[in-house]
């Protein structure tokens, strides 16, 4: 099939769905024995400060209430025929401190519940085993993933999420953007040390930490549930030289690697060269167990990764406008345009990163985030509220065309989970105004609403694209 033919239909099997998580939906932030974790003390997300205790202006506190309405969500999901739920456990609902022995039955149980909703309409949950969301005590008592005890901490918390849930869940993921600590130590890895204060040393032995955890789980999985899919998930952000002066090619080649380090240990089981090189450059001495190297090559069976945007990389930044959304750098691409948030759009990248991913692997790719984050405004129509996100509509048909695209490639995808397919409090500023559902959930920045749910126009859209397998897709001028 060429390019410009009409029909994008996408391979059988393929996994149609969305993603959340816990602690941008769920609220009851102490219900059910749950703890303190961090995102209760970051009110105003990654940009924020964070606080001594939870205050009433953060809005993850009660989120959109999926506690209490997942029933009516998850029916809502099933509506639009999903194959795959991605959600995360909120760690601090299974062993609320992070260091107990003992995990709590009132939080296992809520997941029980959920996964036997999802399951009841056919729908697969993906689980996060951590997204963003540590143990505030581990945090402030530990030093999040600076210290060594967080393995076994992590490890005993996975053991007990695999060994509960073997017969209902059979894709996880270890930890969500993992690459993302190099630039949100606190959120990424509950590590209280101020990121101005924290040094190299102890931020790539946090990473080293983290890194043998997921292997770890990536290994008990294996033992608990053989039949199961255990992947990694990093943040994907393609960066293009911003001219072919070779100095830039190198730059963008640099940043680069900064985030396929993550990737390449998960997925090929060793520190790569280019690593090594950085250590020594920058006086790093990573501290191992002695069989921490072998721990390392129990690799995952798939890499999933988000994917919003890229940006571009210049050997002096300085020189160029930097993209003003771009929360993880970069310099912003004269060519691309941007949302609302300052996010520049390019559904190029995904079938550029796809690309990149499966040629540097061989292994299954999951595109498990991707999205446009806009100001939705709700209007009434033929009686009913919905919302006109026309401009949502376009950003996801464009991508999965690329997705499409890539395919045909060759690019073994497995499956593509839109982010926030609930309206969900953001990650990156703990707004609700920043939007990115197929549902409309009737809650504002100020507090107000009545947290009812309502279709927008894009929720008709992804049911149709689900339904005929991506064939409804269609290329624009």
């Amino acid at each position: 099939m060429h390019a410009n033919e009409s029909s994008y239909a996408f391979p059988e099997g393929f996994l149609w769905g969305g993603a959340v998580a816990a602690n941008q939906v769920e609220g009851a932030y102490q219900e059910g024995g749950k703890g303190l974790s961090t995102q209760d003390v970051t009110p105003q997300g990654i940009v924020g400060p964070v606080t001594e205790a939870p205050t009433p202006k953060n809005m993850k506190l009660i989120a959109i209430d999926f506690y209490h309405r997942y029933p009516e969500d998850i029916r809502l999901l099933a509506e639009m025929g999903f194959k795959v739920f991605r959600t995360s456990i909120a760690w601090s609902r299974i062993f609320p401190k992070g260091d107990e022995a003992e995990p709590n039955e009132a939080g296992l149980q809520f997941y029980d519940d959920l996964f036997d909703e999802c399951l009841k309409y056919g729908i697969q949950p993906m689980v996060t085993l951590s997204h963003y969301e540590t143990p505030l005590h581990l945090s402030r008592t530990y030093d999040g993933w600076v210290n060594r005890r967080m393995i076994g901490f992590y490890t005993r918390y996975a053991e007990t999420v695999f060994t509960r849930y073997r017969e209902k869940v059979k894709y996880w993921l270890t930890f969500n953007e993992i690459n993302s600590i190099l630039e949100a130590p606190f959120m990424s890895g509950g590590i209280s040390t101020p990121k101005d204060r924290l040094s190299r040393q102890d931020l790539y032995q946090a990473i080293h930490h983290e890194l043998v955890a997921s292997a770890r789980a990536v290994q008990l999985c294996h033992q608990i549930i053989p039949d199961a899919k255990i992947g990694c998930m990093v943040l994907s952000l393609p960066a293009y030289p911003i001219t072919p002066a070779p100095d830039d090619v190198i730059a963008a080649m640099e940043y680069e690697h900064k985030n396929q380090f993550f990737a390449d240990v998960h997925l090929r089981g060793r520190y790569p060269g280019y690593m090594q090189r950085f250590f020594r450059e920058n006086g790093i001495r990573i501290a191992m167990e002695p069989d921490d190297e072998e721990t390392l090559r129990h690799t995952v069976d798939f890499l999933s990764f988000s994917y919003y945007m890229s940006i571009c990389q210049a050997a002096d930044p300085s020189q160029h406008r930097k993209g003003e959304g771009n929360i993880f750098g970069g310099v912003a691409n004269p060519y691309l345009e941007a949302s609302e948030w300052g996010w520049q759009i390019d559904p190029q990248g995904l079938r550029y990163a796809l690309n990149q991913f499966y040629d540097r692997y061989q292994k299954p790719l999951f595109i498990v985030e991707n999205g446009l984050g806009a100001a939705d405004k709700l209007i009434v129509q033929d009686g009913m509220p919905t919302v006109e996100d026309d401009y949502r509509i376009e950003y996801m048909n464009d991508h999965l065309i690329q997705v499409w695209e890539a395919i045909q490639d060759g690019v073994e995808v497995l499956g593509y989970t839109a982010w926030g397919c609930i309206d969900c409090v953001s990650f990156s500023t703990a707004q609700l105004k920043k939007r990115y559902g197929f549902i409309y959930v009737d809650r504002h920045d100020d507090g107000s609403g009545t947290l009812e749910r309502y279709r927008k126009k894009s929720f008709h859209w992804y049911r149709e694209v689900i339904g005929t397998n991506g064939a409804s897709l269609k290329r624009r001028p």
